[in-house]
């Protein structure tokens, strides 16, 4: 099974470990996690855990929304996800609609996959969202920081790198280890960077690759 958990990005912070080198890690808030619905292969199709995470205002909450949360026996969430896994094992057997997760998931050491929404940055042009060259900048170009050619070499050019929003995209960081799991204050200490400002959401989830050599140099 994957392991996930919904947590709230803090900000970033240096902390020395047992060979006293400073290392960047990111802090994540992870309040309790409530299982709001179990989903199973013979009733959906496929196998989840859909998790709860933050507390809505009862201004925020829809009619709609308070019959499933009842289920769970539950306030109504800010932040819902599911946690998707193939295998049932004796850890998923035992848990049940409104059972909690916390942050005592993961032990230190192990190594996770991050998902947010990286940081919008507003209209930006070819250059800074697609890293694109500029062209030349003496006299009598009239070519500097534009897209390029518009021709109709090949009718549309559909997926052409144009000016336009940038950020605010769902990302994933890969292979991340877990430096420390501080469970009075439930927060996990996870080495590196993660995509989204402070305070915002991320899935974390056990790492799909596995790549212990990898992650240990990021």
């Amino acid at each position: 099974m994957l392991r996930g958990i919904l947590g709230k990005k803090l900000g970033m912070t240096q902390v020395f470990d047992s060979n006293g080198y400073v290392k960047a890690v990111t802090l994540v808030h992870i309040e309790d996690n409530i299982i709001l619905q179990k989903k199973t292969i013979e009733n959906d199709g496929y196998l989840s855990l859909q998790l709860g995470y933050l507390d809505k205002k009862n201004n925020q909450v829809k009619k709609t929304e308070v019959g499933h949360f009842k289920k769970s026996n539950t306030n109504p969430k800010k932040f819902v996800r599911e946690i998707r896994y193939s295998l049932e094992d004796d850890y998923t057997k035992n848990l049940k609609v409104g059972d909690v997760l916390n942050a005592a998931m993961f032990k230190e050491g192990d190594f996770v996959d991050v998902t947010g929404t990286s940081k919008g940055k507003g209209f930006a042009g070819s250059i800074k969202r697609h890293n694109q060259s500029r062209g030349p900048m003496s006299h009598g170009s009239r070519y500097h920081r534009g897209p390029g050619s518009m021709g109709p070499i090949k009718g549309k050019l559909k997926g052409k790198n144009l000016p336009g929003h940038m950020g605010a995209e769902k990302t994933t960081v890969q292979n991340l280890r877990v430096f420390n799991v501080d469970l009075e204050n439930n927060v996990l200490l996870i080495s590196g960077h993660i995509p989204g400002p402070k305070h915002g959401m991320v899935v974390i989830k056990d790492s799909v690759k596995k790549n212990v050599k990898g992650a240990q140099n990021a």
